[in-house]
């Protein structure tokens, strides 16, 4: 399975050719990329930043896209094990004129991805994304002897990004260490078991390791859902943890599990990041259509106004700029926070959530407990062979007493919640996300326009 998207392009590691994401597939996109990286900077030989996250094929793509990449003339910095928003930092700051994050994300071990930057080291946006795979489809014209472009393996730059989060203005340091709390991480096995402790430990916090150890070998679905992070809910619990903190494999998602062990809620970790943000520097929000509704109204309780733009980090940083807004992110636990740089952070968004908790002088679960509750449902369903977009036509045509938002699939909204059904940028499936004021009422709602939808598309 191969797919490019908004995204980055991603497939599955092994199988024949043409059945996932193979040598040759990186080798053309490294040339593409390449391609468009001379034509858009107007740098002959431009520099890339690489990292990739712990999984099992990162050594085996890496090696592929930096031999491509040097063919083509392009000089590259590889950071080696690293982490998605350090990377995004390290462009930058490195002055290069673009970046390459080998990970897919929250997808299991079997897939990975090219997950492309530009030189602000932010997601390319769909036009440029659409003129790399134009120029993936030409044949590539390598450099001369001459002019092979080399590489050059840096450290210490996880380092620099935990210090980078800890000098924040918002950052209180000294309040957290003053607290001395202690911490549970579950980072899946992958490059978060080095950088989230790294930081709690600079925060003077007792860190209790839950699969820290980055060797790609997932210890459970590395999506942080309550349905994976049973052993870290019970190592709060057993170990009197202050919280537990759960990453995605590429340390841009952020989870919270509660000193009794219940379930924070990914979505209310931007809610919680932004309440702090909007006390200190009153503003505008933005969030992805999937996302929870408590955004808006925290927003709105700090007199600021909330956008909702279509689902894709680089659509909601585009909106972040259009609406000047001071906090970001999506409701899957990612956080952005336009004072650190334009992209989903779990260390600068941990940072700014624990000077928050230490601040409010509450626990996690009381502190939960001071946001609006609304219930939220995340279903899928296989993309079908059949027309997506005409069955989604019909939908909306059958209810018509829905508010109806087609920026990015279908979002109805209705007195008693919302419903949002989209064709996933990063998997082959249609995604059913509902909200509403319980999880049986959110789950209900979802399942009948699930239901609905998966009726038109078999008629």
């Amino acid at each position: 399975m191969l797919i490019t998207s908004i995204s980055g392009i991603r497939g599955t590691i092994g199988g024949a050719a043409g059945e996932g994401l193979t040598p040759h597939d990186i080798l053309r996109f490294a040339t593409g990329y390449a391609s468009w990286l001379r034509q858009s900077s107007g740098v002959s030989q431009p520099t890339v930043v690489v990292g990739r996250d712990a999984r099992l094929s990162g050594e085996m793509v890496r090696d592929c896209l930096v031999g491509a990449l040097n063919a083509m003339g392009v000089n590259v910095l590889d950071l080696g094990l690293s982490t998605t928003p350090t990377v995004e930092l390290a462009v930058p700051e490195e002055d290069a004129q673009g970046g390459i994050i080998l990970t897919a994300s929250h997808n299991p071990k079997q897939w990975n991805a090219l997950k492309l930057l530009g030189p602000k080291g932010e997601f390319l946006n769909a036009s440029e994304g659409e003129k790399v795979l134009a120029l993936a489809q030409e044949s590539p014209i390598f450099a001369s002897i001459e002019a092979i472009g080399r590489t050059e393996h840096l450290g210490g730059w996880m380092e620099w990004h935990v210090d980078h989060a800890l000098e924040l203005d918002l950052v209180d340091a000294t309040s957290i260490r003053s607290k001395k709390l202690k911490v549970a991480v579950d980072a899946v096995n992958s490059t978060g078991g080095i950088i989230m402790p790294m930081l709690l430990e600079a925060l003077g916090c007792e860190v209790v390791e839950v699969n820290c150890e980055p060797t790609g070998h997932f210890a459970h679905n590395p999506e942080p859902l309550p349905a994976h992070l049973s052993e870290l809910s019970q190592v709060v619990v057993d170990q009197q943890c202050d919280l537990g903190i759960s990453v995605d494999p590429d340390v841009d998602r952020l989870a919270f599990v509660c000193e009794d062990g219940s379930w924070f809620g990914e979505e209310y970790t931007l809610v919680a990041v932004a309440d702090f943000i909007l006390s200190k520097t009153p503003g505008n929000t933005v969030s992805n259509m999937s996302s929870t509704r408590a955004l808006r109204i925290v927003t709105e309780k700090h007199g600021g106004k909330h956008t909702a733009s279509a689902v894709g980090e680089v659509n909601v940083v585009e909106a972040i700029r259009a609406q000047q807004a001071v906090i970001g992110g999506e409701g899957n636990g990612g956080v952005i926070y336009p004072k650190s740089h334009c992209g989903r952070d779990a260390v600068v968004g941990a940072a700014l959530f624990l000077t928050h908790l230490v601040a409010s002088g509450l626990t996690v679960s009381q502190l939960r407990k001071t946001y609006p509750d609304w219930f939220m449902s995340k279903d899928k369903l296989a993309l079908p062979n059949a027309d997506v977009d005409a069955a989604l036509i019909k939908l909306v045509k059958a209810n018509p007493e829905a508010e109806v938002n087609t920026i990015d699939g279908v979002k109805f909204d209705l007195p008693e919640g919302w419903v949002h059904l989209r064709k996933s940028n990063t998997e082959p499936i249609i995604r059913v996300y509902a909200e509403a004021e319980t999880m049986e009422a959110a789950s209900a709602l979802g399942g009948r326009f699930k239901r609905d939808l998966l009726a038109l598309l078999e008629a």
